[in-house]
């Protein structure tokens, strides 16, 4: 009976995958490469010059020149994308200068299109940091109600001007109804038919915003973002929004934040799985790790590959993150 049992034993040991790390690595089943993550940047008018952001620690407010040079070191990591996000000179309630062909997005894209003509520039086209109220979009008087319609040929203008600039992916945050059609149509009628949209497309009102608003200075003035970003309670409505992206002609979409959401992303990979999903590793979220790891309580490279590597087994296809340089250095080390 005891040898029975022995066998029965030997039959079942787990742990013969897990003996060495070549072992490990040949029966891994996630995979973690640079090329699944996009870096963001931050951009201004500048030509040079690097603004540290306190809250962000590792990460810049950049000057055209710096964020030639921060993408291209996300290049030689292998790195394929990088998103940027604008910090305008001047902001007033209807965004003009989220339109101006001279902004710090279509400035720093240009740059880049001509520097590294091979690297997916992807653009955030949201009004929140270009109105002086800090809303997404066009404000009624005596309201924080952002109007929906009023604003998505706003968004429509704004995405192809980035586009114009040589934007290959425009990404829409602002969680308007209606407004990936909206820009596909705008994009399509000004001839940018191959300019792809990366649609936010479950955006969640999450406290875990806070260092980027700090970063891009889109906190609003008043009230909040409940009424157009989703409720953190809710999953079957994150589906909903998705769905509607993919008909509405989205060519990517994203779950943003990552990490208390990983049961969202794997519930539209799941139940969409015909378009690549991006999940957006939020500046809270960076925040917070590196916080633990100052403190000592926490082993830094070990902490952000297990996340990002969290985020990926969950279903994610790229990892949008401000982690991306360090964690492509520690990926090619292994």
């Amino acid at each position: 009976m005891a040898s029975d049992q022995t066998a029965r034993t030997r039959l079942k040991r787990p742990r013969r995958l897990r003996t060495s790390h070549g072992m490990r690595c040949m029966v891994r089943e996630t995979i973690l490469m640079p090329s699944n993550l996009i870096y963001p940047l931050f951009v201004t008018h500048r030509k040079r010059g690097r603004d540290p952001i306190k809250s962000l620690p590792g990460i810049s407010r950049l000057g055209t020149n710096e964020a030639v040079r921060e993408a291209e070191q996300a290049s030689r990591l292998g790195i394929p994308a990088v998103l940027l996000f604008g910090i305008p000179e001047h902001k007033d309630p209807e965004a003009s200068e989220a339109c101006s062909g001279q902004g710090a997005v279509q400035s720093a894209v240009r740059a880049l299109r001509k520097a590294l003509p091979e690297m997916v520039i992807i653009t955030d086209v949201c009004l929140c940091s270009y109105t002086d109220h800090g809303h997404c979009g066009l404000l009624p008087d005596g309201s924080d109600f952002v109007l929906n319609d009023e604003t998505l040929p706003v968004l429509g203008r704004m995405a192809c001007s980035h586009a114009d600039a040589g934007a290959d992916i425009v990404a829409p945050s602002g969680m308007m109804d209606g407004m990936v059609l909206s820009l596909r149509r705008a994009l399509d009628d000004a001839g940018h038919t191959y300019t792809a949209i990366m649609s936010y497309s479950a955006k969640y009102a999450s406290a875990f915003y806070g260092p980027f608003r700090d970063a891009a200075g889109g906190a609003p003035k008043s009230g909040d973002r409940k009424s157009h970003q989703m409720d953190p309670a809710n999953g079957r409505e994150a589906e909903r929004e998705a769905r509607l992206d993919a008909a509405e002609g989205s060519d990517f979409l994203m779950v943003k934040p990552a990490l208390a959401y990983l049961d969202v992303i794997r519930r539209i990979k799941v139940r969409i799985p015909e378009l690549p999903l991006a999940a957006y590793n939020v500046s809270g979220e960076y925040a917070m790790l590196k916080a633990a790891a100052r403190a000592g309580t926490i082993d830094e490279r070990e902490g952000t590959l297990e996340v990002l590597t969290a985020i990926r087994r969950a279903g994610a296809d790229l990892v949008i993150t401000y982690h991306a340089l360090d964690a492509a250095r520690w990926l090619a080390e292994e």
